[in-house]
C-alpha cells in the first residue's frame, strides 16, 4: 500500500480528523464503484517472494491466491473513494471465495477489474462485497469475492449469511509462526494495515498484538493442499478468531468428495481462526 493510500485509508479512522470535509465518512449508501488495471505484467521474483512467504513450491503457474494481490491495490482504490460509505481501516473481512478456472501463467498480461457492491444489515453492523474478475486476452481465468464487514449499528434480525462449513479438526500439522510474519507478508501483499504490522499498531485497534493477514491463512492453508487439488476450483473459507502473532496454529484437512474440506485452529483450545473448503469445478 503506497504512503499516499495508506493514510487516505488512515485518515478517516482518527478521531477529530475523521469529521473534515472530505475525510468524514457518512456510512449510508454503497454506490456500485468500479476500478481496472489493463495489461497487467506478472513479476516471476515477486511470484517466488510470494510463494516463499505463503510456503507454495514454485511452479509454471501461479499460485491460486496470487492474483488476489494484483486485485490488492484497487481494492483500496474503491475503499479509498470520495464516494465509499466507510473507513476502510478497521473493516474486517469475513470471507473469501475465489475461483480459478484454469492455471494461469507468469507471462501472461492480465486485465483486473473490481466493483463494489451488495450492502446488506449484518447482526454486528452491515456486510458489502468486492468482486474482482481477472481476464487474460479475453479469457475470464480468475474470479473472486471479499465479504466485509464494518462493525456498529447491527441488525439483531438480519438473517445469518455467513457459510456453513464442515467441522475439520485440527491434524498432526502445527506452524510456528513469528512475529514479523505480518510486515514480511505486507512486504509482498502491499497491505501494510497496522493491525497486522506491530503489538503497538495493534493495541491501537484493539488487539493484545499483531495478527496475521486472513489471506495469507487461506494461502497457507491452500498451499498445505498444493498437488492435491485441480486447476479448475473454486476454494471458499471463512475467516473467523484472529490469530495472533508469534503464535502456533493447527492445520487440518479431510477429503470431501471430489475436494477438501479444511480448517486452521488454535491448538490450545480448538477454536477455528479459518474454516474452508475447494470444490473442483464441473
Amino acid at each position: 500500500m503506497a504512503v499516499p493510500t495508506m493514510l487516505r485509508a488512515a485518515l478517516p479512522s482518527i478521531p477529530v480528523v475523521n469529521q473534515l470535509p472530505g475525510i468524514r465518512k457518512t456510512g449510508t449508501d454503497l454506490p456500485e464503484l468500479v476500478e481496472t488495471r489493463y495489461d497487467v505484467p506478472v513479476d516471476r521474483d515477486h511470484v517466488a517472494a510470494y510463494s516463499e512467504v505463503c510456503g507454495f513450491p514454485l511452479k509454471e503457474s501461479l499460485p491460486l491466491t496470487y492474483p488476489h494481490l494484483l486485485a490488492f491495490p484497487l481494492h483500496m482504490a474503491i475503499m479509498t473513494s470520495r464516494d465509499f460509505p466507510f473507513p476502510a481501516i478497521g473493516t474486517v473481512h469475513l470471507e473469501n471465495a475465489l475461483t480459478q478456472h484454469r492455471a494461469i501463467s507468469p507471462d501472461e498480461k492480465l486485465q483486473v477489474t473490481a466493483r463494489s457492491g451488495g450492502l446488506r444489515p449484518h447482526a454486528k453492523g452491515r456486510a458489502f462485497d468486492l468482486d474482482v474478475d481477472v481476464h487474460s486476452a479475453g479469457e475470464l481465468v480468475w474470479q473472486s469475492r471479499s465479504t466485509y464487514l464494518r462493525l456498529g449499528g447491527g441488525d439483531r434480525e438480519a438473517a445469518a449469511a455467513d457459510r456453513t462449513f464442515e467441522d475439520v479438526p485440527a491434524g498432526g500439522v502445527q506452524w510456528r509462526l513469528a512475529g514479523d510474519l505480518g510486515r514480511r507478508y505486507a512486504a509482498v501483499s502491499g497491505d501494510h494495515n497496522p493491525i497486522h504490522l506491530y503489538g503497538v499498531t495493534a493495541k491501537a485497534f484493539g488487539f493484545p498484538r499483531q495478527i496475521a493477514h486472513g489471506m495469507w491463512s487461506k494461502a497457507r492453508c491452500l498451499a498445505a493442499l498444493d498437488g492435491r487439488l485441480p486447476d479448475a476450483v473454486t476454494v471458499e473459507v471463512a475467516f473467523k478468531k484472529p490469530v495472533l502473532l508469534p503464535g502456533t496454529v493447527a492445520f487440518g484437512s479431510t477429503k470431501v468428495g471430489d475436494g477438501y474440506a479444511f480448517a486452521l485452529r488454535n491448538p490450545k483450545n480448538d477454536k477455528p481462526h479459518l474454516l474452508g473448503r475447494a470444490t473442483p469445478l464441473a
